[in-house]
């Protein structure tokens, strides 16, 4: 009764750091945005670009910030859930819980992990000379399932670099078109054409600007939550190799 009391109301900095590090990372990016905002360069980014590819770039950038949030807040419980097995597991007790199909387990990956090995120390009849118990393929699977949706992150980083690439090239395309057409001796149309040089220099300029800062904070997010993903991983190995395959071997084996 100990131990689960000790896994529920137990702290572990490693693992609840990961969904405090990201709050203060999108806490600063959202006050530099606020500063931009507040020094009127985002109102000139967006009037400035006739194409859009700045505004989607910032919505798709949102939207990828409130991915990584659910995905870092479901890492973290993970590594919530494996440090209660630990604790229930290195208990006295630990070896009841085993016996009971791991039932008394928090849920999570990781102990639907356990449930199946389990299953499959009982379903081999160990102590018939089947010989130790191979989680290499539940592992690749627990591994799957934690990175779940992470790739996402990635989809999104060359997505966002590639829409500030196409904003710089419909720029120099808005900014070179009137040049086929420009008359030396015509001064107003010199003058028109210098305004759309301009807009389209402003074009190309603002959304490489933003595809490059989107890219590149899009991929410390997720590079945040792949360290957070594989530490957890890690957790899991450890947990089984020296608390559950040795439990179901020396049950099976008795």
């Amino acid at each position: 009764m100990s131990a689960r009391i000790e896994a529920v109301a137990g702290t572990d900095a490693a693992e609840r750091s990961v969904l405090l590090i990201w709050m203060i990372f999108t806490g600063l990016s959202v006050f530099a945005a606020f500063l931009l905002w507040r020094y009127g360069l985002i109102r000139r980014m967006v009037s400035s670009d006739r194409t859009y590819i700045s505004s989607v770039i910032a919505v798709l950038y949102i939207v990828t910030c409130i991915h990584c949030f659910w995905r870092t807040r479901a890492i973290a419980r993970e590594g919530e859930v494996a440090r209660g097995c630990r604790a229930i597991l290195a208990s006295p007790d630990g070896t009841r819980a085993l016996d009971a199909g791991a039932r008394g387990l928090p849920g999570g990956l990781v102990t639907d992990h356990i449930k199946s090995l389990v299953q499959k120390a009982e379903a081999q009849g160990m102590g018939k000379g089947s010989g130790r118990i191979d989680q290499t393929l539940l592992l690749r699977t627990l591994a799957d399932r934690l990175r779940g949706s992470n790739g996402f992150g990635a989809f999104v980083s060359d997505t966002l670099m590639k829409l500030g690439l196409l904003g710089t090239i419909i720029g120099f395309i808005i900014m070179l078109a009137p040049i086929a057409t420009l008359d030396a001796a015509d001064k107003v149309a010199m003058k028109s054409s210098m305004g759309l040089m301009s807009d389209g220099m402003a074009v190309a300029m603002y959304t490489t600007l933003a595809g490059l800062i989107g890219s590149i904070l899009v991929r410390i997010q997720y590079y945040m939550l792949d360290s957070a993903t594989q530490r957890v991983f890690s957790d899991a190995v450890v947990l089984t190799e020296t608390h559950v395959t040795p439990a179901l071997e020396r049950r099976h084996d008795g």
